[in-house]
């Protein structure tokens, strides 16, 4: 259990940081966020990527899994990013 937890939270942080290279610009959040997104990322993804190929047995790396990973946690990125910005927008 302990090392499930911990490989998720290092596959998280790979996702998230894979998620922010491929989006331009600078993103202005935390590493903590980050890996949050990251980890919500790939579980969607992996989620969906069953979903829609119905392929649960893996022998290794799952590329397809892993891109859809990285891009929805992208879409996580943005969508945080915009909502963060709206409300500090509405403060000024």
């Amino acid at each position: 259990m302990l090392t499930t937890i911990i490989v998720t939270v290092i596959l998280g942080a790979i996702i998230g940081a894979l998620a922010r290279l491929v989006l331009p610009g600078k993103q202005n959040i935390s590493t903590l966020v980050t890996v949050i997104l990251g980890i919500l990322g790939a579980l969607i993804g992996s989620w969906l990527y069953t979903a829609i190929s119905g392929n649960e047995d893996t022998s290794g790396i799952d590329w397809i899994a892993l891109i859809i990973g990285v891009i929805v946690a992208a879409l996580l990125i943005v969508l945080y990013e915009r909502v963060i910005a709206g409300r500090a927008t509405r403060r000024v």
